[in-house]
């Protein structure tokens, strides 16, 4: 098992930037791919980016593309995600996932892990 947990949300401005951390109680790298959804109100879980487990895979989502960038710190055993012109329609829950498989999945349901969440607030 992997524990999971969210920090650096909050409340920003449109066209902002908010930069989210996800620390895992254990190694990562080599282990498991990771990946960042979001859930709003109303709406259901949503894959917003992902990595694989040797860091050098990515994927997004096409709402998120050329705005977010996820990446991973073996040494910390961590997955940041850094969310730059930040809009209200990014107002959600995020949360980290992981599932022991070498490349991310955009479906949440391969996923094993998951952290509480961290909300984020995007105003206008």
């Amino acid at each position: 098992q992997v524990q999971l947990v969210e920090s650096g949300g909050g409340l920003v401005q449109a066209g902002g930037s908010l930069r989210l951390s996800c620390a895992a109680s254990k190694r990562t790298f080599g282990r498991y791919a990771m990946g960042w959804f979001r859930q709003a109100p109303g709406k259901e879980r949503e894959f917003v980016a992902g990595i694989g487990w040797s860091g050098g895979s990515t994927r997004y989502a096409d709402s998120v593309k050329g705005r977010f960038t996820i990446s991973s710190d073996a040494a910390k055993n961590t997955v940041n995600l850094e969310m730059n012109s930040l809009k209200p329609e990014d107002t959600a829950v995020y949360y980290c996932a992981a599932r022991p498989f070498y490349s991310s999945s955009a479906n949440s349901d391969n996923y094993d892990y998951w952290g509480q969440g961290t909300q984020v607030t995007v105003s206008s």
